[in-house]
């Protein structure tokens, strides 16, 4: 019996993603100098990651 194509491993693993999680987010903000402590986490802006 064959395996059902969601099942088998990805091809695309390594993609570049367009948009980052949060905690991503945060440290490139931080990097960036754009993060001020004690900001709420909740309803970052997207940011695309740097190349």
């Amino acid at each position: 019996m064959s395996q059902h194509p969601s099942l088998k491993s990805s091809k695309t693993v390594g993609a570049k993603r367009s948009v980052l999680k949060r905690f991503e987010r945060i440290k490139l903000m931080r990097a960036r100098g754009e993060w001020k402590e004690g900001t709420s986490p909740i309803g970052l802006r997207k940011t695309k990651p740097a190349e």
